[in-house]
């Protein structure tokens, strides 16, 4: 409790994105003294049926950013590793964020770049916390999910906001 008290006052935390749902949300956050910017990081939260906070997950940047050496690290690990050939999906439109998303990560993700860059706008702005700088536009950000489809691994989302 000590460090929290030399710490009153020198600081704020911006909240910088707020997803909101009746359940679920999701923000983005930015810890700031005066002009300075400092962690950033996101957090989830879920409500029980009676409106209790019954799940929390924070994720703050790593405050070191390795960069590529996660996509050589990757490309280690999996080295020699056969790509899973995955079932055909049924190509459709996502009605809202949410749907897309889930649309994304459980139905589209390791199949087709292309639908994927179709849900982006020209002008995206995609920041991933083991880099220093944001993918700006989406032939960046295309790159970067062409750099991490990896054989053997699947990012799976665990929670969404509703």
């Amino acid at each position: 409790m000590d460090k929290v008290a030399m710490r009153k006052n020198k600081g704020d935390l911006r909240l910088d994105r707020i997803s909101d749902g009746a359940r679920a949300c999701g923000f983005a956050w930015t810890h700031t003294c005066g002009e300075e910017e400092g962690l950033r990081g996101t957090t989830f939260v879920e409500l029980n049926e009676q409106g209790q906070i019954q799940y929390v997950r924070e994720i703050p940047e790593p405050i070191f950013k390795p960069g590529d050496l996660t996509l050589e690290l990757l490309k280690v690990v999996t080295e020699g590793e056969e790509k899973i050939v995955l079932p055909d999906y049924i190509p459709r439109i996502p009605m809202d964020a949410n749907d897309i998303v889930k649309y994304l990560f459980n139905e589209v993700q390791g199949r087709d770049v292309d639908t994927r860059m179709d849900f982006y706008s020209e002008d995206i702005i995609y920041r991933d916390f083991n880099y220093e700088n944001v993918l700006k536009g989406k032939e960046e950000v295309r790159q970067f999910i062409e750099d991490f489809s990896f054989p053997g691994i699947e990012f799976k989302a665990q929670r969404f906001d509703d």
